[in-house]
């Protein structure tokens, strides 16, 4: 086994819709249990965001639009996973959806929940998925959204 550091590259969003009683985040549950954002791999020859709309449309059945002007970056060490020499980069956008059903990947997602702010920032488990949630909450409220 090498001791060289190795670097995964993930892409998603956070997805979103407006209501009428405000805007909801979509949150997606691993089978694991962690409530996440919906991402996943680059592939060969992507664009970070080609694999984030290729991901969220495998993941959701959704068909979203991106924000102009927001993406965010997250690292953290996949050791929990025993790859503690692997360094996992994820690049996520902000993206919005219109009067579409979701549909869970039952091989990747246990469950699908559209939230208010609050109720979204309850559920995530990581620290680093709340400072995005907040991140993107504030980009729209600035946006005026």
């Amino acid at each position: 086994m090498s001791d060289e550091l190795q670097f995964e590259k993930s892409c998603g969003a956070v997805v979103y819709c407006e209501k009428e009683e405000g805007i909801k985040y979509l949150l997606v549950c691993e089978h694991g249990g962690f409530w996440v954002f919906p991402k996943g791999h680059m592939e060969a020859g992507e664009s970070e965001q080609e694999t984030a709309l290729r991901e969220i449309k495998e993941e959701t059945g959704l068909d979203v639009t991106f924000v102009e002007g927001f993406r965010v970056t997250d690292e953290h060490n996949l050791a929990r996973e025993g790859r503690p020499n692997t360094i996992k980069q994820t690049a996520y956008f902000l993206a919005k959806y219109e009067e579409q059903i979701f549909i869970p990947q039952e091989a990747e997602i246990s469950q699908i929940a559209l939230l208010d702010f609050e109720e979204a920032m309850d559920i995530l488990q990581f620290g680093s998925f709340k400072d995005i949630l907040k991140q993107a909450h504030g980009f729209l409220e600035r946006e005026g959204r």
